[in-house]
């Protein structure tokens, strides 16, 4: 527990994969806001989100960011969420460091708080900035877990996810909210499975009530958090020691395609799973290519003989630039085309 900006000055250079935060936002505001039957709105009025000027938060900004930075290994990242309120001083204040962005994500809420008055549009959403320590690293991204995450489609930046209630929001004895901004746990779900892996570290160093710490642990990440409100954190601590640990670590792995053993065509020709003479065709049937000894392919169309790899052969006959050729090509199995990508993931586990 204690001040964020003393805590990160005092753990170890470049020692923390990634940093999610979701500080003050400073809001601004003044008096209280009450719905049409004059009910007062549950705001945010802690003295934490209160600054004296704009100029006093960006202070405050560029410590908790040029410390944070510090302690990021050199392909980390550092995720941080804010309203129109902050954002864009957050953002300029980003770049100022060198950081470098690389998404601003919009959260949609699809249950966001009315705009009572009646004088501005409802507001509906707020932006997460993802950003590298330099345009040098080599961050992570877990492309192919987002993709699957949203039903085989590429993962979009604007993320539609409600507000945190219900059994999810923790509430104290009186049945108050806890605290004033948590965040849903889908938004950190995505967070840390889009840009950590299984045993990195992730640091919250506004922590509050744990919401960093409770996603991380059921991942099978590490996580630091910060807190400097006793309050909060025997919250946090209460709500993290309720979970229990993941058991089976192969489940939380999120594995690149990118960094999956090579394996060349050839291989499979030489160990049997294909023989020379046997016939390749396209997905649709339109094309086909025969499998010569040494791994490369012969086809032939009206221009006449192609003959190179899965990709060469695949290409040419589609008078395209590229061709995957582990998905264009198929075998003929029981009648239906099937991706020879099957032989080459059996043959990739046996080598593993």
């Amino acid at each position: 527990m204690g001040d964020c900006i003393e805590l990160m000055n005092s753990l170890p250079e470049e020692s923390v994969d990634v940093v999610f935060a979701d500080p003050p936002y400073n809001l601004q505001l003044s008096g209280e806001l009450h719905r049409p039957n004059n009910s007062r709105v549950d705001g945010v009025k802690e003295q934490w989100d209160r600054f004296d000027s704009f100029a006093a938060y960006d202070r405050f900004t560029q410590a908790w960011l040029g410390a944070a930075r510090r302690i990021l290994k050199k392909n980390g990242t550092l995720w941080v969420i804010g309203s129109y309120h902050n954002i864009y001083r957050v953002g300029a204040t980003l770049q100022d460091l060198s950081y470098w962005i690389l998404n601003d994500i919009i959260w949609v809420k699809t249950n966001p708080m009315p705009n009572f008055r009646g004088k501005r549009f409802t507001n509906a959403h707020e932006s997460m900035i993802w950003c590298a320590k330099s345009k040098e690293s080599r961050y992570t991204f877990n492309y192919e877990a987002m993709k699957a995450l949203n039903d085989d489609l590429q993962m979009r930046s604007d993320w539609v996810i409600p507000l945190c209630t219900g059994q999810e929001r923790l509430k104290d004895d009186q049945g108050k909210k806890a605290h004033p901004t948590q965040k849903p746990e889908a938004i950190l779900h995505r967070v840390i499975l889009s840009s950590t892996n299984p045993g990195d570290v992730i640091l919250d160093p506004f922590f509050g009530t744990g919401t960093t710490g409770a996603v991380a642990k059921r991942l099978g990440r590490r996580y630091i958090g910060l807190e400097r409100d006793e309050t909060y954190a025997a919250f946090a601590e209460k709500r993290i020691a309720s979970i229990p640990n993941a058991v089976d670590v192969r489940l939380l792995e999120t594995p690149s395609k990118r960094k999956e053993k090579r394996i060349p065509f050839g291989w499979l020709v030489e160990r049997g799973l294909l023989s020379a003479g046997d016939l390749l065709t396209s997905p649709c049937r339109r094309f086909v290519a025969r499998i010569r000894a040494d791994g490369s392919l012969v086809a032939s169309d009206h221009r006449g003989d192609h003959r190179g790899s899965i990709h060469q052969v695949g290409a040419a006959l589609q008078g395209a630039p590229s061709c995957n050729g582990w998905t264009y090509w198929c075998l003929d199995v029981e009648g239906k085309p099937v991706s020879i990508d099957m032989l080459r993931q059996k043959l990739r586990a046996e080598l593993h």
